[in-house]
């Protein structure tokens, strides 16, 4: 059973195409978009989720009885729900009130069981009640595998194999690449495989305000898919040069611009990087029309009852 699931999770691994580079305008850089929404699931989370679960079958830590299970509080989720579908396993996701109720009805459609966790931590967030619910699920099931996206080494190599590889065959040349950060993966992956490439780019972090991952005080966050209440040890691994922290209503400001502007229908971490983006335009704009990306990780349509409904966007004083 073990050289079936090998193969089909070898075979799903060809389904993951180069995802789109689109230019945008923008006085006085070169503006670029990888469009992480062109993933088959619909977030740049397929290519971590994916990979894991190949690694883990290859190494022979996943069998055909195995149960996968995971905290999260949208995209990795969904797209560790549907491959696991493909592969013939059981997934049991842990998540929260901050998970769109889109992804939510998705994942209670593709796992017979779904976890959810309603009392805040300690930091105001979730994560740490995510984690220790999945600390029990781990201690109940026998033969469980925590796919762990806040610490497993393949989520970065994942992003470097991939995204990273994709970023640089993209560019012959590159200044600035702007990642949204919760895991640390993305940008641990991207930023490896960039600064090989082009010594010179800097990468920015972008985090939320209220999150706790660069030292910033803990506070409320309603937004999905960006920032965290812990700091994953993935981050260490990633090769900074800047951070930027962008409070959730101009995360909101720059969904709704990027879709107004631009035509992108993109979700909350691509909001808050392209609004990152408008932050050091001033720096950026001091030398001859440098070539800056951002990473638009997953697709708006999720998020059309939180960040593009108004009523639910005024409380946040977007």
């Amino acid at each position: 059973m073990a050289e079936k699931l090998l193969t089909k999770v070898t075979s799903l691994l060809g389904t993951l195409r180069e995802t789109t580079v689109l230019p945008l305008e923008c006085d006085g850089i070169k503006l670029f978009a990888k469009i992480e929404g062109h993933n088959p699931v619909g977030s740049l989370k397929d290519r971590p989720a994916l990979w894991i679960l190949h690694q883990a079958i290859k190494r022979g830590e996943i069998h055909d009885k195995t149960v996968l299970i995971e905290s999260s509080s949208g995209n990795f989720a969904v797209a560790l729900a549907f491959y696991a579908r493909q592969l013939g396993l059981e997934f049991i996701p842990v998540i929260d009130p901050n998970t769109t109720e889109a992804y939510e009805t998705l994942l209670r459609r593709l796992c017979p069981n779904v976890v959810k966790v309603s009392e805040p931590d300690d930091t105001g967030g979730f994560l740490k009640a995510r984690l220790r619910k999945l600390r029990e699920l781990r201690e109940t099931i026998d033969d469980s595998y925590w796919t762990n996206q806040y610490g497993n080494m393949d989520a970065v190599g994942a992003h470097y194999r991939f995204t990273g590889e994709e970023i640089c065959s993209a560019f012959s040349e590159l200044h600035y690449v702007f990642v949204g950060v919760s895991t640390g993966a993305t940008i641990a992956g991207i930023s490896r495989r960039v600064k090989e490439a082009f010594p010179d780019a800097r990468i920015i972090a972008v985090d939320a305000q209220g999150s706790v991952i660069f030292g910033g005080p803990p506070g409320p966050r309603h937004i999905a898919g960006i920032g965290a209440g812990v700091r994953s040890k993935l981050v260490d691994e990633a090769r900074i040069d800047d951070v930027v922290l962008v409070p959730e209503a101009e995360t909101v400001r720059g969904c709704r611009e990027l879709l107004t502007r631009h035509g992108l229908l993109v979700g909350g971490s691509s909001g808050s990087c392209y609004a990152a983006v408008k932050k050091l335009l001033p720096r950026m704009r001091s030398t001859s029309r440098p070539s800056v990306l951002f990473i638009c990780a997953d697709r708006g349509i999720s998020y059309a009852d939180t960040i593009f409904n108004d009523a639910w966007a005024s409380r946040l004083g977007a």
